[in-house]
């Protein structure tokens, strides 16, 4: 078992990705929460299990290097859950008692379900929190009307919003896969 006691840096450097180029890689795949935890034992594609113990409030990010010899680099890959997007476009269509109506009852949905939520412009974003089938159980349940919604990667939705967003949504594990924090794309 290798231990870990810190992050050695980040692949997406421009040093690390050089010196990787000449080294055997090896992955650690974590889920977004996981990559929250400061310490745990986590296993590499290659077999290698790593006993994992950083400081306090030291996430792991994509890309991080937790081990490094003159032979093999082990590197951090987040597997980030989908987002389920539900879009509110539709409420500027409706006289304003009926819009604020329908937002505050699909606000009290998702917190009774105590489901993590940002708002962006004109859509509610909610991390996968639990199983798909679950959450489409719940928007089914209270058929909201004119409110349409689909799961997307994160991966598709995280280049849109500002790092604060990020950070609610994935927690810390998704701010250093968002790499455009002052020019905001739209959709």
């Amino acid at each position: 078992m290798i231990k870990v006691t810190h992050i050695l840096g980040n692949i997406s450097s421009d040093e690390w990705l050089e010196r990787s180029r000449k080294l055997s890689l090896e992955e650690i795949p974590l889920d977004q929460w996981m990559a929250q935890r400061h310490r745990m034992i986590a296993e590499g594609s290659r077999g290698n299990s790593y006993a994992i113990a950083l400081e306090r409030k030291t996430p792991l990010r994509d890309g991080d290097i937790i081990y490094c010899d003159n032979e093999k680099m082990a590197v951090v890959r987040l597997q980030l859950n989908d987002i389920m997007v539900i879009e509110l476009g539709a409420l500027s269509h409706l006289d304003p008692r009926s819009a604020v109506r329908l937002a505050v009852e699909i606000g009290h949905a998702l917190g009774n379900q105590h489901w993590p939520a940002v708002v962006h412009e004109d859509k509610i974003l909610v991390p996968l929190t639990t199983d798909r089938k679950v959450m489409q159980s719940v928007m089914r349940t209270h058929a909201f009307e004119h409110i349409a919604y689909a799961f997307r990667p994160a991966s598709q939705i995280i280049p849109y919003l500002a790092p604060h967003e990020v950070r609610r949504l994935l927690g810390s594990s998704g701010q250093h896969i968002h790499t455009d924090n002052h020019h905001h794309a739209h959709r």
